[in-house]
């Protein structure tokens, strides 16, 4: 395998994590000036745990069973195959009883990364599109996305608390009730709303990035491309109740279930179309 840095993911991560980092020395600047920095440890805390913890949290939440290769031997051995090409560990294997064809990958770091696949995507693709499935996950453990995006969303998160439970934190001689109070809300209620887009930006092109990955890995852009279009496809004829149970997880998912037109613009996702079009360019590129 011919794994070569994708520098228009580099990039881009170069750039968002810039903006954010302006965006947040603002953000620190506001919180100091109104002697309410007292927040950040205790989110630091949170978002630690969360960053240690995210595979096991992950996987809890979507009710995943980790699996021997006893139980599923054909799955373990794709897997370690294709770890093997993309120079990775193997990663920790679970799956979820559930009819919402989807996959996701989770884990600090290479060597603590989990991948999960649900019944319903094992029913529905056969050998090669499963196999592109697989690697598009291995694809975001080798680039330590969840890493990136954890370590991406710390002040975001820090803001989106301030705004949604108000700002009663804060010390010195100002008045609680008193103009830098509002400033601080109001400084983060930007904040929050920038960094949510640049976030959000920079996860979709994480998507992009992960096909390229696994088109690398298996060789076979096309075998990904014909699982996204049946996954997309397959989302349809799954009960709305199955399909609201998992949507907390569309961070994670290698498609996201939701597809109103809100859910598209801010979407942590590309389209389907868009990256089905990116992959068979990759297949006529390679001749």
């Amino acid at each position: 395998m011919d794994w070569k840095p994708d520098w228009g993911l580099r990039g881009r991560m170069v750039l968002t994590m810039f903006l954010l980092f302006a965006l947040y020395i603002v953000f620190v600047g506001a919180l100091v000036y109104t002697d309410s920095f007292i927040v950040l440890p205790f989110v630091a805390v949170f978002l630690f745990a969360q960053f240690f913890f995210s595979d096991k949290l992950a996987l809890y939440s979507m009710g995943a069973k980790k699996v021997s290769e006893d139980e599923y031997p054909e799955l373990h051995a794709t897997i370690s195959r294709l770890s093997q090409q993309a120079d990775l560990p193997k990663p920790k294997i679970a799956v979820v009883d559930s009819r919402v064809p989807n996959a996701f990958a989770t884990g600090r770091s290479q060597n603590n990364a989990a991948i999960c696949v649900t019944t319903g995507l094992m029913r529905m693709l056969d050998s090669d599109e499963l196999e592109g499935v697989l690697a598009h996950e291995l694809a975001h453990v080798k680039n330590r996305d969840v890493m990136v995006m954890t370590i991406a969303s710390f002040l975001s998160t820090v803001a989106f608390m301030i705004v949604r439970w108000g700002f009663w934190f804060g010390g010195g001689n100002r008045d609680r009730q008193g103009g830098g109070i509002i400033a601080a809300i109001a400084v983060s209620l930007v904040v929050w709303i920038v960094s949510f887009v640049l976030i959000r930006a920079l996860s979709r092109y994480r998507e992009y990035a992960a096909d390229r990955g696994a088109a690398v890995i298996t060789g076979q852009p096309s075998a990904l491309a014909s699982a996204l279009m049946k996954i997309s496809g397959g989302m349809d004829k799954v009960p709305q109740d199955d399909l609201r149970e998992q949507s907390e997880m569309n961070a994670f998912f290698i498609i996201p279930i939701k597809s109103d037109f809100i859910g598209r613009v801010f979407s942590t996702h590309p389209s389907t179309e868009n990256r089905i079009c990116l992959l068979y360019t990759s297949l006529m590129a390679r001749g």
